[in-house]
């Protein structure tokens, strides 16, 4: 059939939202003629992709705001002010295109938190929402030990959960979708809360085939070093700074351990003074950002995926390192929680930080000492990138997902 994707953000190679819109597309254009709108700012990018992985059943549309009121998007929190009026400017372009089309789903991908509307919702087609995220918050606990940056973040984050709930196009979205996909159990709760009929949770996140057969794990990882990464934006609840009082913890007893972060963001300055106010800079590597590729060619020479980020609802970084085949280490929250299970890493609660360093800690010592154990649960990760996350085969539960729309 005619189906429109409404992706806010599409692009390859990018990772995160960009790279979930993607990936959506290119497995919904295996089975149906798909029409994406999405911003014109990513018009060079997508067309790059499209000729290095042709896709003959996808239609690009291209939507953005008027140059004067893209200012929006330089305030601090004003890329939502800059979402909300985008979603309108689609759903007009939509109703044009629906009109010359006929659409036979519409199916909203990119940017998808439960308090923020789709007005894809108001085309007179079944509507699919999600994967949804965003229910997910930093437990009140850990607020302490946030930059002040990072507490009035989370102040406002808090705001605009209240707000969207109470919002009216929020609430239509949410009466008006024939599918809800939530991306964990926290925002499926909220989705029902809102009005949602029907809910499935069902993650966000991937990998294709063609960078399961690029990526290639090193067989002989030499058992008596560790060597650990993280990546991701350097923002507060990212939970970096509790990996680094991790790190000083076992800094004596696991002499062979080294921690490298790829990354940049807010959050930067703080982190370089406590590596060396905590005495670590011999052990921890803080690093620029790297592209997506070239970060997945480096994990095959790391041996755990460190992540203790506090309310990720997708964590492409859990998957990309699995595909690597890397150990995880990660809070159990969120994302992470449903995509690392007990074969392939291991799952930290998060009740206050000083118990969660503790257990980072004691992590970290348990797979330093034991190799089998940790070589154990990277072939095991690499398994489940292939088995469960490979988008080609998640592609077969289109066809249920779309049905029940």
């Amino acid at each position: 059939m005619n189906v429109l994707l409404s992706a806010y953000a599409c692009a390859p190679g990018k990772g995160s939202e960009p790279e979930i819109g993607w990936s959506w597309m290119q497995q919904v254009s295996r089975v149906h003629d798909v029409w994406v709108i999405t911003r014109a700012s990513k018009r060079e990018r997508v067309e790059e992709g499209l000729r290095r992985e042709p896709s003959p059943r996808a239609h690009f549309v291209y939507v953005d705001l008027p140059r004067p009121l893209r200012f929006f998007k330089h305030w601090p929190g004003g890329v939502y002010i800059y979402y909300y009026i985008w979603q309108f400017l689609a759903y007009l372009k939509a109703r044009q295109l629906h009109r010359q089309i006929g659409f036979g789903l519409v199916h909203h991908v990119t940017f998808c938190m439960y308090w923020l509307p789709s007005f894809m919702a108001m085309l007179d087609v079944p509507f699919v929402w999600g994967p949804v995220g965003g229910g997910e918050s930093a437990p009140k606990t850990f607020r302490r030990t946030f930059t002040v940056r990072g507490r009035i973040y989370e102040t406002l984050r808090d705001l605009a959960q209240v707000l969207g709930t109470i919002d009216p196009a929020v609430r239509m979205t949410a009466r008006r979708s024939t599918l809800a996909l939530a991306t964990t159990q926290q925002s499926a709760v909220r989705l029902r809360a809102l009005g949602c009929k029907r809910v499935r949770v069902l993650t966000a996140v991937g990998v294709s085939q063609e960078e399961l057969n690029e990526i290639i794990p090193c067989e002989h990882r030499p058992a008596e070093r560790l060597r650990m990464v993280s990546a991701g934006r350097l923002l507060h609840w990212k939970g970096f700074h509790l990996a680094l009082e991790a790190i000083a913890r076992v800094r004596d007893t696991v002499p062979s351990l080294e921690y490298w972060i790829y990354g940049e963001g807010a959050e930067r300055e703080s982190l370089e003074k406590l590596v060396k106010q905590l005495g670590i800079s011999d052990r921890v590597h803080l690093c620029d950002a790297i592209p997506r590729e070239q970060l997945m060619r480096e994990m095959v020479d790391f041996d755990v995926l460190l992540h203790p980020s506090l309310h990720d609802s997708g964590a492409f970084v859990c998957v990309e390192a699995m595909t690597a085949g890397c150990a995880v280490v990660c809070l159990d929250v969120g994302g992470p929680a449903i995509q690392v299970t007990e074969e392939t890493g291991i799952k930290i609660a998060a009740l206050s930080p000083e118990q969660t360093i503790r257990d980072l800690a004691a992590a970290i010592e348990k797979l330093a000492g034991d190799s089998d154990f940790r070589h154990g649960l990277a072939r095991a990760a690499r398994e489940r990138a292939q088995n469960v996350f490979a988008w080609e085969k998640r592609v077969d539960s289109l066809p249920e997902v779309y049905a029940q729309a």
